[in-house]
């Protein structure tokens, strides 16, 4: 979803523009990107990805992957992203062989760039004015995980919405990219009470019109045919359990239209629109306004109702009526990054919370998926992980951290988080980039930058993967603290990432 709209962000003049230096000899731009460039380039991600990441077979854009190593480019029509499938496919990419010819070299064999060559082209823009009063950034090298370009990367910051890269890479460890969300009705038996019970699934939506997820409607259908077949006299009682979450449901910043309170039961992230993404109204008590949702569609299928929907908590002996289940957690995932949602964030570090043996509360997420870090031996001294969304200022990351966590989605032996990957927005296509990339030193980034970006009141972040001019696959992670004006900061960031894709560094 798009980045919070915090109600202190100001639309400031853009700070000067910074100088730019003629660039070393080391340093080879290309022009403009002609067709074949830009079908290579961006095939050219899965055939690195396929090359650094796939092994085996395993989930790759919502979890619909083949591993079929010398073909990745042509499967991957979607571009890696969940972008609500309308049954359209567009022509395949090149084979493996096209694009890795086009670009000059046989597979395995683009060069890296130097670290001196990326101090040289870095250096300058990240000393640009419009990146506030602290600036850090990290780049890595996806094959061999070396870090070629640092500058105080093992600074902890507030990282706005970066840290939904640690949300899922931490959800993706602890319960795979196959793992569903399952919403379920049940009931004692002989009882006239159905409890509706929460699993923590955001997704779940009462519309009529479902695209792969967890529907009400169809439980409704399953439940009324459940008390069918066993048949109960006089009406039902509907109940709605939401004891699976703990803690206070409200988060820190308050009501507001980029978050939902924080329920085990909810219906559309608590949308009072017909919205699927970005801020919107939403309603003070997501668990009720589901149950009345559900309440309303058993009676449809015909099921006799005795008053409102109350809260309650299902029994011990209670047995299922009807169940329905969320996409894949990939999927999940996929969707969390490219639309920056905060709702699925909070959601999953309360999955990777009850996954861990800890509370699915705000306290017992942020243990979660420190720990969950920890043992994918990560680099999180000095991190902390107050919420799953990062609209909590008292979040902190390094930028060193974001590039290891990009790193070991690209590990071979990883192949569950790759979708920590394939879910990030496509610079001036997809998700929160789709409107940047559009300056004169960021448009060649334009559809060869993936990367999630962060935006708070000061803060702005952006950590990703691109690229290079060679066919080097490279992570970045680059923040600004103390920025004063917004667009001027994102458009600098905007230009590292761009000059990472558009030069070949050595």
């Amino acid at each position: 979803m798009p980045e919070l709209k915090d109600p202190e962000l100001a639309e400031d003049a853009e700070l000067s523009e910074p100088s730019r230096p003629q660039p070393p000899r080391s340093v080879r731009r290309r022009g403009p990107l002609k067709t074949w460039q830009f079908t290579a380039a961006a095939a050219t991600f899965g055939v690195v990805l396929s090359a650094v990441v796939v092994t085996a077979a395993g989930p790759w854009d919502s979890g619909q992957r083949t591993a079929e190593r010398a073909r990745a480019a042509s499967r991957e029509a979607a571009g890696g992203a969940d972008h609500g499938r309308d049954g359209r496919r567009p022509a395949a990419a090149p084979l493996a062989p096209d694009v890795l010819s086009a670009l000059g070299g046989p597979q395995g064999s683009a060069p890296a760039p130097t670290k001196s060559a990326l101090a040289d082209v870095l250096d300058p823009l990240l000393k640009d004015r419009s990146l506030g009063s602290l600036r850090t950034a990290s780049v890595v090298d996806a094959l061999t995980g070396e870090e070629l370009y640092a500058a105080r990367a093992a600074d902890p910051v507030t990282p706005a919405s970066t840290t939904k890269i640690a949300t899922a890479v931490a959800a993706l460890s602890a319960l795979g990219p196959d793992h569903r969300i399952v919403t379920k009705t049940v009931a004692d038996p002989g009882a006239n009470e159905v409890v509706l019970v929460g699993a923590g699934d955001p997704t779940l939506t009462g519309r009529d019109e479902v695209k792969g997820g967890s529907s009400l409607r169809e439980l409704a259908r399953a439940t009324a045919k459940s008390l069918l077949d066993h048949s109960r006299e006089g009406k039902i009682r509907l109940t709605y359990d939401t004891s699976l979450y703990s803690g206070p449901p409200l988060h820190p910043i308050g009501p507001n239209e980029n978050i939902a309170p924080v329920s085990a039961l909810m219906m559309d992230e608590g949308r009072l629109d017909d919205s699927t993404s970005g801020p919107a109204p939403r309603t003070g008590d997501p668990a009720q306004a589901a149950a009345k949702r559900f309440a309303d569609l058993l009676r449809e299928e015909g099921v006799r109702l005795e008053g409102a929907p109350q809260a309650s908590k299902a029994g011990p002996k209670a047995e299922e009526l009807g169940s329905t289940a969320s996409a894949p957690l990939s999927a999940l995932v996929e969707r969390m990054l490219t639309h920056s949602d905060n709702d699925i964030a909070e959601a999953l570090v309360r999955q990777t919370a009850l996954a861990s043996g800890e509370p699915a509360s705000f306290d017992g997420a942020a243990k979660a998926v420190e720990k969950r870090l920890r043992e994918l031996q990560l680099p999180v001294d000095g991190a902390r992980f107050a919420d799953g969304s990062g609209l909590n200022r008292a979040d902190r990351v390094t930028s060193r951290l974001l590039t290891a966590l990009l790193a070991k989605a690209a590990d071979p032996a990883r192949p569950e988080l790759r979708s920590a990957l394939t879910g990030l927005p496509v610079a001036g296509f997809t998700g929160t980039l789709k409107n940047r990339y559009d300056s004169e030193g960021a448009a060649p980034g334009t559809g060869l930058v993936r990367a999630k970006t962060g935006t708070l009141t000061g803060i702005n972040t952006l950590a990703g993967s691109v690229v290079d001019a060679d066919g080097r696959l490279l992570l970045f992670a680059f923040t600004a603290s103390g920025t004063a004006a917004p667009q001027a900061a994102q458009s600098t960031l905007d230009r590292l990432a761009a000059t990472v894709a558009n030069c070949g560094c050595r």
